[in-house]
């Protein structure tokens, strides 16, 4: 049985616009920024994320969060890129590495055993962890170019 071609994983660059506009470039540089007084909680930044690391046609783990913060208020929950990064600096096996062309801490799953400290040590909560997995689910900024960034409709996360 053949597989069907809908189902392979394609590169970001190349996922049609969710929102029907024509997708934002976004710059190869720079950190990603939130703004959650233009966000909407319409979460197409979830699902960016998440066929942005599918595997085998299967949707992978949004790095992104959307969290209500009120009445109409929502705020977006994802790694901030820590310049002295907690999670970095509690990982017993050096797991957790900055990419020196993306500025991602970037997660090195033949180091890491497992053990969650990661997640405990982010002062802001943004570490998540898959304990079915065991290993954090954490933004690498989609290899430098974000696809949460690309694809939200009111432009509530840019990368600059």
């Amino acid at each position: 049985m053949s597989a069907n071609p809908a189902s392979k994983s394609q590169p970001v660059s190349a996922l049609p616009p969710l929102s029907g506009k024509p997708m934002r470039q976004v710059g190869s540089t720079g950190p990603l920024v939130l703004l959650p007084n233009r966000c909407t909680g319409c979460r197409t930044c979830e699902l960016a994320c998440a066929f942005a690391h599918s595997e085998d046609g299967n949707l992978g783990l949004s790095r992104i969060r959307i969290h209500p913060a009120g009445p109409d208020r929502y705020v977006q929950v994802t790694c901030l890129q820590c310049v002295n990064a907690a999670c970095v600096q509690v990982c017993p096996t050096q797991a957790l590495v900055r990419n020196a062309d993306t500025g991602a801490i970037c997660h090195d799953e033949n180091r890491c055993v497992g053990c969650g400290l990661c997640e405990t040590a982010c002062p802001f909560g943004h570490m998540h962890f898959a304990v079915e997995m065991r290993k954090p689910v954490k933004c690498d900024l989609c290899g430098g170019r974000p696809a949460c960034a690309m694809f939200c409709p009111h432009e509530a996360l840019e990368w600059r």
